[in-house]
């Protein structure tokens, strides 16, 4: 029989080429989509020699065709931190609404799943905490941030309206904070900014006071929920993170500790317009429909991703 195959868009992206990886070693043939706005092909130059992988660069916001069968769908496509769709505010609309519009047609027309990349954006700056799939979020459609939220909003409608109005197999993820190997060290999240800074000895740089909270998914126990949520028959939206919450200043304290560099210390800035105060993710849906909840603890995903960012942090000497 021959092998499935699947296609993921966003593929040179943090979380899509983790997945590449995934599916490849689940014995998938795969299609990896880019147009490398964010995308480094460095994450997946190591699939290139693999009769089971194929790339093509292209953006999904312009008409998507894939030759042959098409089993599954994964689109990830989408500038995905705050300096990047603060930058590109038009192109995030546009791979938001466009991209999934060209994608569910794609699964359509293939009688593929298409499994969309949602995210906890969508509760804005939450008046529930923690977040539960049937909250409807506190957002401000026309903030700064809002070209993200609403674009992932308008995702989420378009796919169900496909799969009540068509019948279409979709599922939707939505993903709170992952972090692990291959984040783009100049992305702008906490995360490569505190292990860039600490590394490099410069202040961490903490928004607001630091008493705002996030809660950190590293990224295998992501895929691996990404993973049963795709092989699953549940078609409404499924929180993916995990619970284990954190206030900014005490994560930027564990950062500093983790590094070790004694010039490394915090500093304080404004925070950003609309920013959220709280993140943690209700995985309760998750644990019952797919037997998942995160198995890396906080310590150890962060001592592999410092052994990463220690190999692409550059240090003036």
């Amino acid at each position: 029989m021959d092998k499935k195959r699947v296609l993921v868009t966003g593929a040179a992206g943090f979380i899509g080429s983790h997945l590449c990886d995934r599916f490849i070693k689940e014995g998938y043939e795969v299609i990896g989509m880019d147009n490398l706005l964010t995308g480094n092909i460095a994450n997946i130059e190591h699939l290139f020699g693999l009769k089971e992988f194929s790339f093509a660069h292209h953006d999904v916001s312009k008409f998507v065709h894939v030759p042959g069968r098409l089993d599954y769908i994964l689109h990830f496509a989408s500038p995905a931190s705050p300096i990047d769709y603060l930058k590109m505010p038009i192109q995030t609309l546009k791979v938001g609404s466009l991209g999934t519009h060209n994608l569910l047609g794609l699964a359509k027309e293939k009688k593929a799943r298409l499994l969309i990349a949602s995210t906890s954006e969508v509760y804005g700056d939450p008046l529930e905490h923690p977040q539960k799939e049937t909250y409807w979020g506190n957002v401000n459609p026309i903030g700064p941030r809002g070209v993200y939220d609403e674009a992932k909003r308008f995702q989420e409608a378009i796919t169900m309206a496909y799969h009540r109005y068509h019948g279409l197999e979709t599922r939707i993820v939505r993903i709170f904070n992952t972090y692990g190997p291959r984040m783009r060290m100049e992305d702008g999240r906490v995360l490569p900014a505190f292990f860039s800074q600490a590394i490099r000895g410069e202040k961490l740089s903490i928004f607001g006071d630091g008493t705002q909270t996030r809660s950190f998914c590293y990224v295998d126990d992501l895929v691996e929920g990404i993973y049963r949520l795709l092989l699953s028959d549940y078609a409404l939206p499924v929180n993916l993170g995990n619970p284990q919450e954190i206030t900014m200043l005490d994560f930027a304290k564990e950062i500093i500790a983790l590094v070790n560099n004694p010039k490394a210390e915090i500093s304080f800035h404004p925070l950003p317009v609309d920013d959220p105060k709280q993140r943690r993710p209700d995985i309760t849906l998750a644990n019952e429909i797919l037997k998942w909840s995160p198995s890396f603890d906080r310590a150890k995903g962060l001592a592999i991703t410092y052994e990463y960012f220690k190999k692409i942090v550059k240090v003036d000497e």
